[in-house]
């Protein structure tokens, strides 16, 4: 028992001696990183059922192993060795959706105001909430005459392949132009209108649907277009309900209800606007611009 411990004792000692504390300990932060981020994208998605499948074909290796169940071997041998194809290509729109997201940092937007001037970013702002205001006004009228609408605010992610399955508008927003965009009689509202650069770029465009099961069954194709866009990009989508007029929000795959048209605007002008910048008026400090311009004239 003493030479157990002591040999025990011995392993640390030479583990800790030849421990780079700099490199191996990034090294592992990063494994701890790259597991905690594959559990986070399994969970509660088809993925993790798919994931206690492999693991139970693992555990029927290990019995047909020991059991010399040659036959059975061979073909769950034949599977595992070509794992990685079937991973990749069971696990396509999860992989998809996750390089998606790495590249859906906000740093884009915010380059971009950092490269404007103070007259550039005062357009900027009144260029956003134009189209804001105009986007509210439009919904409030389709609200009230229980018309459904779906209106895609583009951000840091390109959305012009999906703007090709419509109708290019490109035009100043107004209330009037959405509310006869998606009435019910009119050719291009059965679709998204995607909103770019703070102008209506495309009409009629057909969006992908999400799979997440734990969406409401009480929700249409509207609302599940809605959130299937917000997966696979970083856009904002509003969803307005045909059937009860109810103002819905998408983002990151999130689905929150019941907006007011007050509420609505708050919550655009503060993801499309005020996280990338912030104004004298609402935040009581210079912006962005300002304050690198300080920093280097110091």
């Amino acid at each position: 028992m003493a030479q157990f411990f002591t040999n025990v004792f011995e392993s640390v000692l030479n583990f800790l001696k030849n421990y780079q504390w700099v490199t191996d300990t990034l090294d592992i932060l990063l494994v701890a990183f790259a597991i905690f981020w594959l559990i986070k994208l399994v969970r509660d998605s088809r993925a993790e059922q798919l994931l206690k499948g492999f693991l139970l074909l693992g555990v029927a290796y290990g019995a047909a192993y020991v059991l010399s169940l040659t036959a059975t071997k061979y073909l769950l041998q034949i599977l595992f060795d070509n794992a990685l194809i079937v991973l990749v290509v069971i696990f396509q729109p999860e992989i998809r959706r996750a390089l998606e997201r790495v590249g859906h940092s906000g740093l884009v937007g915010k380059f971009k105001i950092l490269g404007m001037n103070e007259e550039e970013t005062e357009q900027y702002i009144h260029q956003w909430k134009t189209a804001i205001s105009a986007v509210c006004s439009g919904v409030d009228m389709l609200q009230r005459q229980k018309m459904g609408a779906l209106i895609v605010f583009e951000r840091s992610t390109r959305l012009g392949e999906i703007a090709k399955s419509g109708t290019e508008i490109n035009a100043d927003p107004t209330g009037e132009l959405i509310g006869n965009i998606f009435f019910n009689k009119a050719p291009l509202h059965d679709g998204a209108t995607i909103i770019r650069d703070g102008k209506v770029y495309a009409s009629g465009c057909i969006l992908p649907l999400s799979d997440n099961v734990s969406i409401s069954r009480s929700l249409g194709t509207r609302h599940r277009a809605g959130v299937g866009m917000s997966e696979n990009s970083d856009a904002v989508v509003v969803i307005v309900s045909e059937e009860t007029g109810t103002i819905s929000v998408a983002k990151d795959g999130v689905l929150k209800r019941d907006y007011t048209v007050e509420n609505l605007r708050i919550e655009l002008e503060n993801e499309l606007v005020w996280k990338n910048i912030r104004s004298d008026d609402q935040k009581g400090e210079k912006n962005l611009w300002k304050r690198i311009r300080g920093w280097f004239s110091k």
